[in-house]
């Protein structure tokens, strides 16, 4: 009987501790809907820049975050970002693909890419929680050229599927009792130093039993300017405002 008792003891011991460990791993999920203006020009390397007039269009992001409390090695953060958006212009000699465009031009900007962020906890309370990192910001996007005169039959494309290396910040300023906070997301390019993507806003923390859900609303700025990138000069930027939430767990 005592034997049982040890146990049942030691029983509920290891799965009181397993329940512990698995309640200081957090999860984060999220998604943000964003209305962009785009602006911009590109180019293969060493052509002139063709400017675009680019439509306002809906873009978007979700990611998931995973943190822990294990001593020296970072959290993890992957957010995929959508960016596409159609634009149109008048080419005198366009030189892109492999063809010379002439007269309307349209153009098809796919900067869509994935964030791969490390980061550290360095400050986590309800007044101000503050993550530092890095992040490797991986493009898989494109752009296209459609010639109007002959209904797009001639196109031209030059995909994008190199990275750039970024540094990571995140902060967020709360009202301990209101669940109100304000909050920047900065990621600045390393390899890349005419690259950023910011996000400043307003936020609002609904606690749960089993999960916090925080509702987000702020504005977005993301600037690719590059030389020689995948073989491709370009200036161009997203911006405008965003709604999203996040969900944690």
């Amino acid at each position: 009987m005592k034997k049982t008792l040890v146990a049942c003891a030691l029983l509920a011991s290891l799965v009181g501790t397993s329940a512990q460990a698995a309640s200081l791993i957090g999860f984060k999920v999220g998604g943000d809907y964003w209305q962009a203006d785009t602006s911009g020009s590109f180019a293969e390397n060493g052509q002139p820049q063709q400017d675009f007039n680019y439509s306002s269009s809906s873009q978007g992001s979700i990611w998931v975050a995973i943190e822990h409390p294990i001593p020296l090695v970072p959290n993890i953060k992957i957010r995929e970002n959508r960016l596409d958006a159609s634009g149109s212009s008048v080419a005198n000699g366009f030189d892109f693909g492999g063809n010379i465009y002439n007269g309307d031009i349209n153009t098809n900007s796919d900067l869509s890419n994935t964030d791969f962020i490390l980061y550290y906890e360095l400050l986590d309370n309800d007044l101000v929680a503050l993550d530092v990192g890095a992040a490797y910001k991986k493009m898989h996007g494109s752009f296209r050229v459609n010639d109007k005169v002959t209904n797009g039959r001639v196109n031209s494309e030059v995909e994008l599927d190199s990275g750039i290396v970024m540094a990571y910040a995140d902060v967020q300023v709360g009202i301990p009792g209101l669940g109100l906070y304000g909050f920047a997301d900065v990621m600045i390019g390393v390899s890349e130093s005419s690259v950023y993507d910011y996000s400043v806003g307003l936020g609002w923390q609904f606690d749960g039993l089993a999960l916090d859900t925080k509702v987000r609303l702020g504005y977005r700025d993301f600037n690719f300017d590059v030389n020689d990138f995948d073989g491709v000069t370009t200036s161009t930027q997203f911006k405008g405002y965003f709604a999203g939430v996040e969900l944690v767990f």
